[in-house]
């Protein structure tokens, strides 16, 4: 299974555990297929920023899995 599939499950399973911006990075990222430029623009923060809530997200997810 392709990691961004699996992401994107485990996103629908525990999504709601995340905080509201980091769900939002992450589904914006997973099944938006945005760019992180893209969602830097989205949410008015850097591209680090949203990489940072990104690799959280994942984090959290896999951790509880």
């Amino acid at each position: 299974m392709s990691k961004n599939l699996n992401m994107s499950l485990l996103l629908d399973f525990y999504g709601d555990i995340l905080s509201e911006k980091q769900r939002e990075a992450a589904d914006l990222f997973y099944n938006g297929d945005y760019s992180l430029s893209e969602i830097s623009e989205i949410t008015g923060i850097t591209r680090q920023g949203v990489r940072d809530r990104i690799v959280k997200s994942e984090e959290i997810v896999t951790e509880l899995e």
